[in-house]
């Protein structure tokens, strides 16, 4: 039966969500699919690569046209689907985190472009813009790969009961964070449009 490169990326994803990311090996995911470690290197130059792949897989669920109009309304529901999004695979985050640093993730970047425009909205203007972007994306990705790990080590029984998350309201903690990094935006953009800097039409939208 003929490889394709979908098929790679399934077996990718099941190993991750069955076995976590240190299992998640070109030898592994050529055993599982019962062919040569070289057949996998015709779709994928390296293991970045393929785990680039399987992040543009984990982040598709999060790949949201925000319906609001609000610009803080954008980025609360880019980040929600976004954590949503990696808390549904093991290791999620430290996947995806690890291949956005590489630049192996087109997902990952079109999300930094989404929150890049909700900053503009706010009155963040050019470069702020994207290191405003950055900084929530990297907040996502250190909560949630915190939350991951502490599961983790819970299922282990490894955690007294003031480090288990099954004792927090992750969720609350997680909305409270987003929403001190949305309060400094309006921060920064009521700062930048009362001294009086040029910012695009529509970031005023």
């Amino acid at each position: 039966m003929q490889l394709h490169k979908p098929d790679v990326v399934d077996a990718a994803t099941a190993i991750l969500d069955n076995y976590g990311i240190a299992d998640l090996t070109m030898r592994r995911l050529a055993r599982e699919l019962n062919v040569s470690p070289g057949a996998l290197y015709w779709h994928f130059a390296n293991k970045q690569e393929l785990l680039g792949a399987v992040a543009d897989r984990i982040l598709q669920p999060a790949r949201t046209q925000s319906a609001t109009t609000s610009w803080p309304g954008q980025i609360h529901e880019i980040c929600v689907a976004l954590r949503d999004a990696l808390l549904s695979h093991t290791d999620g985050a430290e996947l995806v985190s690890s291949s956005f640093a590489a630049g192996q993730s087109q997902l990952a970047v079109e999300i930094v472009a989404q929150l890049a425009d909700a900053a503009r909205r706010a009155g963040v203007v050019s470069p702020d813009d994207e290191l405003a972007a950055r900084t929530v994306l990297y907040y996502v990705l250190g909560f949630t790969a915190d939350e991951q790990s502490r599961l983790q080590w819970d299922a282990a029984g490894a955690l007294v009961d003031e480090q288990s998350v099954l004792t927090r309201d992750t969720s609350r903690q997680f909305a409270f964070g987003l929403q001190l990094l949305v309060d400094g935006l309006a921060v920064r953009g009521a700062s930048t449009l009362s001294s009086g800097r040029e910012v695009p039409q529509h970031s005023r939208d």
